[in-house]
Formats: structure tokens, sequence, C-alpha cells
């Protein structure tokens, strides 16, 4: 879904765009407008995207993005269709030129809009408890609780016969019907998204949304961030135990069960029917398939396959982690 909440400031011309952030090696783009920033993937003819890494060579290769933003040695990959805009740094650039339509998405401060809730229109739809606030641009279904000292900030859109802990915070946030958010969450706030440039580290700005699909459960002091260009997902039927972290960008699949501590690094895609042991890790960008299972304390820094078991770290075949640790 495209992102509901934050307002593009586009289209551009691409010369003046590109001439505003000092990106001068382009060639006969003038006149020629792009009204959006997207992924290789979900980009169209009126956007511009971007491409950094050897990873992403099959999206690259079927883009439908007007211009791309990439290195010198990846252009090639692209279709001929595709304008290609030859920088050093991708990342840093595509950054500044998603600040340009998305002025709005780089910092997180507190949300001046939100009001007591008995000063709402929400005061007798749902059961809430006290110290509530609600901001705007907010949708609340039938028969939700919203438990003591809970914030649900401007951008937040929640469906039918949802509970919503105590001292829980959610903006940039769609939910839907049946899902469960445990105390002290915190749900859509930017990723950890960020480039180190000289002295200076380069914020890069998050424009996706936290999507949490039906019959969901998140627990206690767990944190999900919003995507970047791409929204977060956590898939329906999803389970998530205490403390656990989902970075920006990352998709979780349906009937998936995530025991306490596990942390997850951005950009990855799990698969259905998961099952994740506590405290383990999951580096980013990665596959992993369905039906596979994930011991705890592993460590997981490559795709697996479908219906595999690993452990261990780096994480590898069950049967050989136990031969290796009789």
């Amino acid at each position: 879904m495209e992102n509901p909440f934050f307002k593009n400031f586009g289209p551009f011309k691409i010369d003046i765009l590109l001439k505003k952030l000092a990106i001068n090696n382009v060639e006969n783009f003038k006149n020629d407008k792009v009204f959006d920033v997207k992924d290789l993937s979900t980009a169209t003819s009126k956007d511009l995207t971007f491409f950094h890494s050897n990873n992403y060579l099959k999206y690259a290769s079927i883009t439908k993005a007007s211009y791309c933003v990439t290195l010198k040695n990846l252009a090639r990959y692209l279709p001929s269709a595709c304008k290609k805009i030859i920088v050093d740094n991708v990342l840093l650039d595509i950054a500044k030129i998603t600040e340009e339509f998305y002025p709005n998405s780089i910092t997180d401060d507190f949300d001046n809009s939100v009001k007591e809730i008995n000063k709402t229109s929400f005061k007798k739809k749902c059961n809430h408890g006290k110290n509530v606030l609600i901001g705007k641009n907010v949708k609340i279904g039938k028969n939700c609780l919203i438990g003591h000292n809970t914030i649900i900030e401007k951008n937040v859109i929640i469906g039918s016969n949802c509970s919503i802990g105590s001292n829980v915070i959610i903006r940039n946030t769609v939910i839907k019907d049946n899902v469960n958010i445990l105390d002290g969450c915190v749900i859509g706030k930017k990723g950890f998204g960020f480039f180190p440039n000289k002295s200076k580290n380069v914020r890069y700005p998050h424009i996706g949304v936290v999507i949490i699909n039906e019959n969901s459960e998140i627990g206690c002091g767990s944190t999900i961030d919003r995507g970047s260009l791409s929204n977060t997902v956590i898939g329906k039927n999803t389970f998530l135990d205490n403390q656990i972290h989902i970075a920006h960008n990352n998709k979780i699949g349906n009937n998936c069960i995530i025991a306490g501590q596990v942390g997850l690094a951005g950009s990855s895609s799990l698969g259905d029917n998961i099952m994740i042991g506590g405290q383990a890790g999951i580096s980013g960008h990665l596959k992993i398939g369905n039906n596979v299972h994930i011991g705890g304390g592993s460590g997981v820094i490559k795709d697996i396959e479908d219906n595999s078991k690993v452990m261990g770290y780096p994480a590898k075949n069950l049967r050989d982690f136990i031969k290796e640790n009789r």
C-alpha cells in the first residue's frame, strides 16, 4: 500500500532537483519530471529509484523506474529505458533526494496535536484507561480497549476488536482487526537508518509505515520500526513474545511465532509458519523461507531455504549443529 500519512512535495524537474543537491553528472534530463521515490520493485515510469548492491540484481533488471541513482559498475544491469544517474555514494544521495520529496519524515518529535481521549469523539467508542492521548488523523474501530498512559499519535489506523495495552506509543501504523498490542510497545517510529559522512551522520527519511495484520499479537516492550521506502509488515496470526525488535522494512509472514529478545536487522523477508527461539538474531537483507525453525540464541547471516531447521552461530543445519556439539 502507498503511505497514507507523509505528504509528497513532488513532482520535481529532475535536472533542477539534482543540481540543487550538487549531483551534476546528468545527461539530457532537462524538463523531465519525477513524481516519487520508490524501491526497484515498486517504482513506476513516473518514479526515481536506486540500485547500490548486487543483492538486488533481479529487481534492477526489471525495474520500471524512469531514473535510477546507481554506481558506474552497476548501471549496465538496469533496463535501457531507465536513465542512469551515476554517483559515488548511492545511499547518501538517495537520502537527500527522498528528503526533498518528504521533508517531514526525518524527525520523530512528540506529537503536539494529541488530546486527552475524553475530549475526542473516541471517548464513548472504546473502553479506555486513564491518561490516554489521541492525535489527529486517527481511526479506531469497534470494541477496542486502550490501556493507561497510552499515546496514539497522529497517523494511526486501528481496526475492530483490538486491545492496546498500557504505556504504548503508536504512530504511522495500520493495525488490522483482532490485534493485541501488549504493554510498553513502541510501534511506527523511524528506523535506525543513517549514513556516516565525514563528521556528521546523515539520517535517512523513513516514509513507510508499519502494517500489523489480523489476529496477531505484539508482546510487552517490543519495538517495530516503520519502513524507509517500503513498509514493515507483520503477517496474519503472527505472535511476537516480549522485548523483540523488528527493524525497518522487514516482512514477516503469516502464522509465525517469535520468542523473546529476538532481533531482526533491516530489510529481511520471512516466510509463513516460521518459529524463532529466544535471543536469536537475523541479519539484514536476508530471505528466510517458509516453515523454517531457528533455534534459540542462533545468529542467521545467510538465506535459509524452505522447511529448514537451523541453530548456532553462524546458523547451520540442526543435525550438523548437534553432531558438532555432542
